[in-house]
Parts: C-alpha cells; sequence; structure tokens
C-alpha cells in the first residue's frame, strides 16, 4: 500500500474519532443543567419583622374649646415646657362672670329666706305649744263644768260659757298645727331653693372655669394653632371643635408604626425592636414591643375595617406601638422611624438560603418513565383523591447527589433576612442549588446538572 494511502486512510480515522468523540460529548452535555450551589450549614439566626411609622409620645392630648368666645390671651408658645395646673389660655369672660355673681346673690337671698323660713316655723312651733297648753286648760274647765252643770251647781250660763271656751281653745289649737304646717313647708321651700340657686351657682362656675385652660399634665406644647384674638368654637356632631393647643408628655416616647397582616402573627408583646429614625441617621435606639392592634388598618385609606361596612380584599397593616428605651431629649413627633422587630431567634440553627426553596406538585415528582409502565392490578383507589393528592405542592430544595439534582422535601423554621432554618430533610453540609430563579423553576428531579458558581451576568439578574 502506497505511503499517500496510509496516511488518507489515517487521517479518515482520525477526523472518525474526532466526530464520535465531538457527538458523544455533545449528547453528554446536551441534557445537563448549569445551576449555582449552596450547602446547608448551621448559623445563628434572627427572625426580624419590619414596619415604618412616625415617634409619637405616649402620652398626649389635644386641648379643645370647651366654649365659643374670644381668645383673650395666651400664656404659652410652641415648644415651652409647661408644668401641670399652669395656665395656658384664657378666653372673654365677661358674661360667665356676671352670670356667676347674679347666681351667687340668689344663692345668698335663697339662704336668707331659709333663716326667716326657719323663724317663721319656731314661732309656729311656739304658737303650737301655747295652743296646746290652752287646750289642755280649757279641756279640764270644760270636765269640771259639766260634771257641776249635771249636779246643778253652775247657772247654764256658767255651762255654756265654759263649752264656748273648750271650743274656741280647739279650734286655737288646729290653727297652731296648721300654721306649723305651713311654716314647715316654707322652710322646705326656702332649702329647696338653696338647692337650685346652689346647683346653679355650680353650672355657672363651670361654664366660667371653660373659659381658662389650664395644663393637665407637665408636657411640652407640640401644636399651637391659634392666635390671641381668634374666636374658636366648640364642637357639635360631624363637626369638630377648635382645637387650641396640643400637649405632650415627652418624658415617654413610642414609634407607632403599621406591620403587615401576613407579620402581625409573630409580633408579641415584650418583644425587643430596634428604631431607626430619618431625622437622626446613623443612629439605632433600643426599644420593646408595648401595644399591638386588634384592628385591620386598611392601607390605602387608613381606615379601620371595624368602620367600614363592606369587606375589602386590599392589603392591610397592624397598629405596633414600640417604646424606646432611651430617647433623645431633641425628638420631636411626627418624625418618619422605622422599627425592626426581634421576633425569633435560634443558636446554631442549620440554615439555607431563602431563595433555594422551591414548591413541586406530587405529579411532577414522579420519573416520566414510571408515568407511562404498566403495573400489578392494585385495588381500585377514588380518582378524585389522587388528583387531588397529584395536585397538592410539596415544599423542598434541589440536593445535588451524583452530579444529578434530586428533589428533597424539607420542614422549614422561622426566617431571616437572606436565610431560613431547616427542621428537618436535610443535614449539615448538604451541596443543594441555590439559582438561577429561572433554573429552581424549570428544574426536573433526576436532571445532570452543572456547577458554575460565578457571578451572574446583569441581563440574567435583570430576566430573571
Amino acid at each position: 500500500m502506497k505511503t499517500w494511502k496510509k496516511i488518507s486512510i489515517g487521517a479518515g480515522a482520525l477526523v472518525l474519532l474526532a466526530a464520535i468523540v465531538g457527538f458523544t460529548v455533545y449528547q453528554s452535555h446536551k441534557n445537563v443543567v448549569t445551576v449555582q450551589t449552596g450547602k446547608a450549614q448551621r448559623m445563628d439566626l434572627v427572625a426580624v419583622v419590619s414596619a415604618s411609622g412616625e415617634i409619637k409620645p405616649k402620652t398626649y392630648v389635644n386641648i379643645g374649646a370647651n366654649a365659643f368666645g374670644k381668645i383673650t390671651k395666651l400664656y404659652v408658645r410652641e415648644g415651652d415646657r409647661v408644668k401641670r395646673g399652669q395656665m395656658l389660655a384664657q378666653l372673654e369672660n365677661v358674661q360667665p362672670e356676671a352670670d356667676m355673681d347674679a347666681t351667687q346673690a340668689s344663692l345668698e337671698a335663697a339662704r336668707t329666706d331659709a333663716v326667716a323660713a326657719e323663724a317663721a316655723l319656731n314661732t309656729s312651733m311656739a304658737d303650737l305649744n301655747r295652743a296646746k297648753s290652752d287646750a289642755e286648760r280649757s279641756d279640764l274647765d270644760w270636765s269640771r263644768a259639766q260634771g257641776l252643770y249635771k249636779d246643778a251647781l253652775i247657772a247654764k250660763s256658767d255651762y255654756d260659757m265654759q263649752k264656748a271656751a273648750h271650743q274656741t281653745a280647739v279650734a286655737g289649737l288646729a290653727q297652731a298645727e296648721a300654721r306649723v304646717a305651713q311654716a314647715r313647708a316654707q322652710k322646705d321651700s326656702a332649702d329647696r331653693r338653696i338647692k337650685q340657686a346652689d346647683a346653679n351657682l355650680t353650672h355657672a362656675n363651670d361654664v366660667l372655669k371653660k373659659t381658662t385652660y389650664q395644663a393637665p399634665f407637665d408636657g411640652v406644647i407640640t401644636n399651637l394653632p391659634v392666635r390671641e384674638g381668634e374666636t374658636v368654637v366648640i364642637g357639635i356632631q360631624n363637626s369638630p371643635g377648635s382645637t387650641l393647643m396640643t400637649l405632650a408628655d415627652m418624658s415617654v416616647i413610642t414609634a407607632e408604626v403599621k406591620v403587615d397582616e401576613t407579620d402581625i402573627v409573630n409580633v408579641q408583646m415584650g418583644q425587643p425592636a430596634q428604631v431607626t429614625i430619618d431625622a437622626i441617621p446613623k443612629k439605632f435606639f433600643k426599644a420593646v414591643v408595648t401595644e399591638i392592634g386588634d384592628n385591620a388598618i386598611v392601607r390605602s385609606t387608613g381606615v379601620s375595617t371595624s368602620q367600614q361596612t363592606s369587606t375589602s380584599q386590599e392589603a392591610k397593616d397592624f397598629k405596633v406601638v414600640v417604646t424606646l428605651q432611651d430617647p433623645p431629649e431633641d425628638l420631636r413627633p411626627g418624625l418618619s422611624a422605622t422599627a425592626k422587630i426581634t421576633t425569633a431567634t435560634r443558636g446554631n440553627a442549620l440554615t439555607i438560603p431563602i431563595q433555594a426553596l422551591t414548591v413541586r406538585r406530587q405529579e411532577d415528582l414522579v420519573p416520566k418513565n414510571e408515568k407511562g409502565s404498566v403495573q400489578a392490578a392494585a385495588p381500585q383507589a377514588d380518582p378524585s383523591k389522587d388528583k387531588e393528592r397529584d395536585k397538592q405542592e410539596i415544599q423542598g430544595v434541589f440536593i445535588l447527589r451524583n452530579h444529578k439534582a434530586e428533589f428533597v422535601p424539607v420542614d422549614t423554621g422561622i426566617a431571616g433576612t437572606t436565610d431560613i432554618e431547616v427542621i428537618k430533610g436535610l443535614r449539615d453540609g448538604d451541596e443543594i442549588v441555590t439559582g438561577s430563579y429561572k433554573v429552581l423553576r424549570t428544574l426536573r428531579p433526576g436532571s445532570s446538572v452543572k456547577i458554575d458558581n460565578a457571578a451572574p451576568k446583569k441581563e440574567e439578574e435583570e430576566s430573571s
């Protein structure tokens, strides 16, 4: 055989071998999925619920107008610190003072009438006692006259005279008793007029007091929307009255935040929190949960669901109040704040990245070759239950075994910012598939995988 023929045959054999190797490599990589991986590892895990809101004092009051009138004097300015009982404002009080003086005079007159009525009652009682004595003496004389006349010892004229005297004494006694009853009624009337005048005085005094405003507790004037000379009005139904000022006790400062309805079940009284205030950057303030609202608040309107007449499917929040432990003195109500509430902690917990968790239906976990295989006859089951079981979703992760991805159901615990606790299903050091999101969404159990933990390209991140 000539040399050139040998060379040609050898070259052809090499080309054929290269083609076979290339085809084999191509086929072997045809169904390989490129994934990113991580490992289940133990670490300290903290579950945090973050919510935003605003700074508020625990105790504050809006001092509103209790009477209609013009402000004649304001004793404070916004930002002033006041003590309990300190005068804050004065409304015009000419008419209330005049009404009080008139009512005071009426009360004094009623008391004078009561003294006179008591004196008249005492006089009537004295007259009654004298009438009783006269009646008793007349009764004795009349009895004696009756015996003497019966024995014919006195004349008929004397007998008639004693009879008339006795009747006069009895009538005088009845008259004295009537005068006592009248005097007693007048005394009761005078006492009631005193009570009436005293009640009117209390009313007038209350009206007068409502023209002056005093601090109900120590605090700071945080809002003063009125000026001297303005006229204020009291509130009526469906119409709020004038607000003179807001007094806040800044000794106890809270942050009132709104927690999403999906997180409120994890928030409990006494849990620690960390508060950041937008106006004081790079500073963290320790706090504790002191109040949890029971009524949901519609996020778009801020109205409680208990005040709505119809149900709503909108997102809802719950009010949570955290009390700052060491608030700075220059805090002001209304400052925007964010609270991070620690709802749970786990020490040395087995964790995986949250993005590694995925969900598969029961029917997706059955290998394709088993779906169409013929099996021995088995007891017939309820087809509806089988379909329901196949549609049931299972939470788990893909674990790498022999360069293949195997789906493993897991039970999870608390979730941190980027990691989640695994209670059951994994062991420390297991290598799991963590990305990409597109791969985790379509990856099937038993697929061959290739590991590429290089940083993903920007385009891939945006598309995912």
